[in-house]
């Protein structure tokens, strides 16, 4: 389901300039310089009032600095993802990981750690000395990941269906809605985020964090795009956006017949 098409061109996430680094700098405290030694009695003084400023009086590492370099990592790996979603990252080819910087307007770092990231989630692979090719997906590993994913979330989301009460499903309401915004502009990679947020949303009611992660993995791996897949009109993201909402009624109602069939037309149909 929610086969999203592939918006022309590529559409840079990040101005070059957008991820600046700047490490921040440890106070040294009064006194402490090289070579100047503090008397004993104003050692004890000073002790104190460091203390009760909160201060620490060994070296520490800036904190900024890492906060810095991980939130740029983060960005990046946001950014391709929703590239490989959108398809602007084509299946089969390569890519490199200082291109890719230039492209976002940052270091090749940054983008080759974030690269790393998306090869142990399978979505690339690394090709030696030359970067990272995108991984092709045929219609069967589709159908499997459906298979896996149906295996899964039916049986817990009828089990939920019987459990949990109808304020609970509404709460819910704005996650479905958030699908079908996304749907309405054609915005794929939105699309795909507030899918799988409502998926985790659902999944999360069940108290099982280990099959949330399971189940959020398998369902990032069903969005990215076909080789050669048709390109998706957003007729057919709206008509999987309505399938959430249709969904949460199903599941307020108690209906698990219709919870079953919703759930599983919603794997196999595509890739939602």
């Amino acid at each position: 389901m929610e086969q999203g098409s592939a918006r022309e061109g590529a559409r840079p996430a990040y101005a070059p300039g957008a991820f600046p680094y700047a490490p921040g700098s440890a106070r040294v405290p009064e006194g402490r310089l090289p070579g100047n030694r503090v008397p004993e009695q104003a050692r004890g003084r000073q002790g104190e009032e460091e203390q009760a400023r909160g201060e620490h009086t060994h070296s520490e590492p800036p904190a900024p600095r890492t906060v810095r370099r991980h939130s740029v990592r983060g960005q990046i790996l946001d950014a391709l993802r929703a590239a490989l979603v959108d398809g602007e990252l084509v299946p089969g080819q390569v890519y490199s990981a200082p291109a890719l910087g230039a492209r976002f307007g940052v270091s090749a770092t940054p983008v080759r750690e974030a690269m790393q990231r998306l090869a142990v989630e399978g979505a690339v692979e690394v090709v030696p000395n030359r970067g990272f090719r995108v991984t092709e997906r045929g219609p069967r590993e589709l159908a499997e990941l459906a298979e896996v994913r149906a295996l899964i979330e039916v049986p817990v989301m009828l089990g939920l269906a019987r459990t949990v009460p109808a304020q609970r499903w509404s709460v819910l309401r704005p996650l479905a809605e958030a699908t079908v915004a996304a749907a309405a502009v054609g915005d794929r990679a939105a699309y795909a985020e507030s899918d799988r947020a409502f998926h985790r949303a659902v999944l999360t009611l069940s108290g099982n964090e280990q099959l949330v992660t399971i189940a959020d993995e398998l369902h990032r791996r069903s969005q990215r795009p076909l080789v050669a897949g048709p390109a998706a009109r957003r007729a057919e993201l709206l008509a999987d956006a309505a399938e959430h909402t249709a969904l949460l009624d199903a599941l307020i109602a108690q209906d698990l017949t219709v919870v079953q069939a919703l759930v599983r037309e919603h794997f196999t149909g595509a890739d939602g």
